[in-house]
């Protein structure tokens, strides 16, 4: 299953297209912010991310608390954005391992033009030793749709399919094809502060996995903020002596930039 952890780094992107134009006429001073004429506020940076440190809790196959690191990156190109996300944690006691998790998450999104409709390609790994699946690895794409657009609330939605290779607790490999269905929705309070819920489904013929994750975040100075998140992990079928269940609940503070 390790073999097939570089596609990880894939990355679909289209090369920006430059065109030459005539030399710009003088321009006027600028008016003022706020005022008749001013200029609208310009497009947000091609690189975007956040860095997070905190707490986390986890219920479930393991009752533990340990420290957890997260960061995550948006790149906006012409055609494609692409969006990473990192997460481990870990956790000791009396010399034995409690605790020993990692995440990592790439989606890539081409909008078609002019409409609110979209494709996607996603890649997601876990390894966790203390859950009843200790390595999980789908890749999928398909069909994505803004639902809602109403500025400071959006909800999308997602349809694919792929293939996911899992490796149970007892040793157990799990190899099948899988559809894929994904909810994103984002309520914007502030620039800097807001609400986000991700609810994906992947259903094969073994095994139905679950992840809803809840994150609030609140800006305390500058580019440093307060995020408050609630993960649940569930799958269908689990070794016996293992639950369903996983609950994660970290607080952190992260530096956005």
């Amino acid at each position: 299953m390790r073999r097939h952890l570089p596609l990880l780094l894939i990355l679909l992107a289209a090369s920006p297209s430059f065109a030459q134009n005539p030399p710009p006429a003088p321009a006027a001073p600028p008016a003022a912010p706020g005022a008749p004429g001013a200029a609208p506020a310009g497009p947000p940076p091609p690189v975007q991310g956040e860095a997070a440190l905190g707490y986390l809790s986890q219920k479930g196959n393991a009752d533990t608390e340990s420290a957890n690191a997260t960061f995550g990156l948006l790149w906006t190109l012409t055609r494609w954005s692409h969006k990473f996300d990192l997460a481990a944690n870990s956790a000791e006691a009396n010399g034995l391992k409690t605790a020993e998790a990692y995440l990592a998450k790439y989606k890539g999104k081409r909008p078609f033009d002019d409409s609110k409709s979209y494709l996607f390609t996603a890649l997601d790994w876990s390894h966790d030793r203390f859950s009843a699946y200790e390595e999980q690895l789908s890749y999928s794409a398909g069909y994505g749709r803004v639902l809602i657009d109403h500025g400071k609330s959006t909800l999308n939605g997602e349809i694919g399919a792929g293939y996911k290779e899992s490796t149970r607790i007892d040793g157990i490999e799990e190899n099948e094809a899988i559809l894929r269905l994904a909810l994103d929705y984002e309520l914007k309070f502030t620039d800097k502060t807001g609400f986000k819920q991700s609810l994906v489904i992947e259903s094969g013929s073994t095994n139905t996995s679950t992840e809803a994750i809840s994150a609030l975040r609140a800006n305390l100075i500058g580019k440093v903020g307060l995020v408050i998140s609630f993960r649940i992990k569930n799958n269908s079928n689990v070794p016996p002596g293992t639950v369903a269940t996983d609950r994660y609940t970290s607080i952190a503070l992260a530096y956005s930039f």
